[in-house]
């Protein structure tokens, strides 16, 4: 699953570094949650919730459905 996880994560990168941002992989639990690091002006972003959540959640929920949540550390 780890490796599913990152291709969709490069998938999005382009779009958050656009911005001068990016998001780093921490770790998969066996759980189906998702451990990212915002960074960059994400990182610092008022929005990064919503860029977490209905960005990087959304899309990793759907192209690997054993994704149960994606949460910020």
């Amino acid at each position: 699953m780890i490796e599913k996880v990152k291709t969709v994560l490069e998938k999005i990168r382009p779009m958050l570094q656009r911005d001068g941002g990016d998001v780093e992989l921490v770790n998969v639990e066996p759980d189906g949650v998702v451990k990212v690091k915002l960074v960059g002006a994400c990182g610092s972003c008022p929005m990064s919730i919503v860029t977490l959540k209905n960005g990087i959640e959304a899309l990793l929920k759907q192209e690997v459905p054993e994704v149960k949540s994606v949460e910020q550390v």
